[in-house]
Order: C-alpha cells, then sequence, then structure tokens
C-alpha cells in the first residue's frame, strides 16, 4: 500500500466511528483531567502499551492516526467502558463536567443508599436493645437505677476510648444519647 492510500485509509474516507472512536478517547481522558502522557502511562499499566504521541495523532492528528484492536480494548478497559460506548457518536453526551457530574451523582447516590441501610438497620437494632432495656427498668426503680448507672459506666468507658483528637469529648459528662 502506497503511503497516499495509507493517508487515505486514516483520513477523510475512514469509517464514521474511527471518528467517534477518536473523539470519546479525547473525551474520556479530558473528563480524567489527564494528559496524553498519563493516558500512555494507564494504558501501558493495563496491558495496552501505546506512547503519548500516537495518543495525540488519535485525537488531534491531520490525518489522524487510526486505532487497532487491542488499543481500543485497552482504551476500553483503562476509561471502564464498552467498545460500543468507544465507537458511539460522542456528541450525544453532555459536556465533560455534566459527564463527571453524573458519574459523582450515580457513584453517591449508591454509596448513600448503602450507609441508609446500614443506618436503618443500626436503628432497628438501637429500638430492640431500648425496649428490652426499659422492660428491665419498668420492673421497678432499682432496675431503672441499674440501666442508667449502666448506661453512664458504658458511656464513660467508651469516652475513654476514643481516639485522642476527640479528647474533648472526654470529660464533658453528657448523658448516654437517647436518655
Amino acid at each position: 500500500m502506497s503511503s497516499e492510500e495509507g493517508a487515505e485509509r486514516a483520513g477523510p474516507g475512514r469509517p464514521v466511528p474511527e471518528d467517534h472512536v477518536a473523539a470519546r478517547i479525547k473525551l474520556e481522558r479530558e473528563v480524567r483531567g489527564w494528559s496524553t502522557v498519563k493516558l500512555a502511562e494507564e494504558m501501558a499499566a493495563a496491558g495496552h502499551p501505546i506512547n503519548q504521541s500516537a495518543i495525540w495523532r488519535i485525537e488531534s492528528g491531520k490525518p489522524r492516526r487510526r486505532v487497532n484492536l487491542d488499543e481500543a480494548l485497552g482504551f476500553c478497559k483503562v476509561f471502564d467502558i464498552t467498545m460500543q460506548d468507544l465507537t458511539g457518536p460522542p456528541g450525544e453526551l453532555a459536556t465533560p463536567r455534566i459527564r463527571q457530574l453524573a458519574h459523582e451523582y450515580v457513584q453517591m447516590t449508591l454509596e448513600y443508599r448503602q450507609l441508609r441501610a446500614a443506618i436503618d438497620r443500626n436503628q432497628m437494632h438501637l429500638h430492640e436493645i431500648e425496649m428490652e432495656l426499659n422492660a428491665y427498668g419498668d420492673k421497678g426503680p432499682e432496675q431503672r437505677g441499674q440501666v442508667d448507672e449502666l448506661l453512664q459506666l458504658e458511656e464513660r468507658a467508651l469516652r475513654r476510648s476514643l481516639h485522642p483528637s476527640q479528647a474533648h469529648l472526654r470529660n464533658q459528662g453528657q448523658p448516654p444519647t437517647g436518655e
């Protein structure tokens, strides 16, 4: 193949998905705030080495450099996207900032749901404990005094065991939460 044929294959006559790949690589790199050098390092770490200048030629070269299958798989791995995402029209995606916000939103929503579930389990368990302590305390003033004294002792023991950075909580003498 002559160099003119090679330029034609890599230039204006190439399939549209190849233009999408180039635009998507640049978009994904910029969303992460990576330089072409950083992307080359990430690709090497993922087992798909490519040099920084090749990445620049893929994104901005005139004509653009083509991406081989191994490199495409590497970009998918590094960016955690599918081949369909890599070859699809990147214009359908929002700006890099909106994509970053969408990513953060999904991550934080998942974390929130996990924390909310843990809080709900904790709250149910606390309610069960409180019911049992109250049932014991309702047997008479002596039992109520025992429960109150045990709660205060446990609170003090917990404060003593706190990290030194939280020492200011130790001597406040606050009653246990829920009293």
